[in-house]
């Protein structure tokens, strides 16, 4: 029997969960959750509470949710190198930076072509060591998620840094790009846009560090589509208002995790990787499936 937790929609999704578990709600006291990355090496979730400019901390061995970095620079999205160090999208300082293992910050991009960002909102890293983000104007728009300013660039941009260092537009054409993230062979990336009405995840081929045309894969019924991940088999599991969706690469709605909340982000972790952490508004949710990430 499972859960009321679980709405199964498609039978393929059984497959994908397990009976009789429940969704933890593991902390609630920020005000917009955002951008998780599981740290394997500490044993620790890192989180934005993008609002209160802090980057929270959960402790996976104790349970104990502490603060990680305050001020932050409004930092949203964050990913892990391969390496293992911590990428982070920062909107006030409209700035990517990474976080070296003895404890100081390189930036990897804060401008481009002699203009600043945005404000640098999700990101990725392929296994040549480039790193792709997204930079909409969610940061510069108010007070509450950075500060009011003008967009330099004047557009909504995805961007690709080389190993070089040198910085690249991948795409151009979205209203408000968000999410991002790659198929485990790199042959594809993902692009939510929350902008668009309504709310779309797109899917482009990758090729030599540029994009073809996207496809669309689904459109966001109720909400929008913002942070997301791909498991082992390329299912997408996305955030979504009534919670998390997860669908077939080709978009086909399998099930939802409901959570009581608008989801804006979520990732894998735990020392299997079969433990989905879920950012949902307020409060910090996580639940073990039966499939990794």
């Amino acid at each position: 029997m499972y859960t009321d937790w679980f709405e199964v929609i498609d039978p393929r999704f059984e497959a994908l969960i397990l009976p009789n578990v429940h969704v933890d709600q593991l902390y609630d006291g920020g005000r917009w959750l955002e951008g998780p990355v599981y740290v394997p090496a500490a044993r620790h979730l890192l989180f934005s509470d993008i609002p209160n400019n802090r980057v929270l901390r959960f402790n996976e061995c104790d349970g104990a949710v502490s603060v990680f970095e305050a001020p932050s620079g409004f930092a949203n999205g964050h990913t892990l190198d391969r390496q293992g160090r911590v990428i982070s999208c920062e909107h006030l300082t409209r700035r990517v930076t990474r976080r070296e293992h003895d404890g100081h910050l390189t930036v990897l991009a804060d401008s481009y072509d002699g203009k600043r960002l945005n404000s640098p909102n999700d990101v990725v890293e392929a296994s040549d060591g480039s790193v792709w983000f997204t930079d909409p104007t969610y940061g510069i728009s108010t007070e509450y998620e950075g500060a009011r300013l003008d967009s330099e660039i004047g557009s909504r941009n995805v961007y690709r840094i080389d190993p070089s260092g040198a910085v690249s537009v991948v795409l151009s054409d979205l209203v408000q790009p968000n999410g991002l993230a790659f198929s485990w062979d790199e042959k594809i990336l993902y692009v939510a846009d929350s902008g668009s009405k309504p709310s779309r995840l797109l899917a482009y081929t990758v090729s030599g560090g540029k994009l073809s045309a996207g496809r669309l894969i689904a459109e966001a019924p109720r909400g929008i589509f913002d942070g997301f991940r791909i498991d082992r088999h390329g299912h997408i599991w996305t955030s979504a208002a009534d919670g998390v969706h997860c669908l077939t690469a080709d978009g086909d709605l399998l099930g939802k995790i409901r959570i009581p909340a608008a989801v804006a982000n979520l990732t894998f972790g735990g020392p299997a990787r079969n433990r989905l952490y879920i950012c949902a508004t307020r409060a910090l949710y996580a639940v073990y499936l039966n499939v990794t990430g």
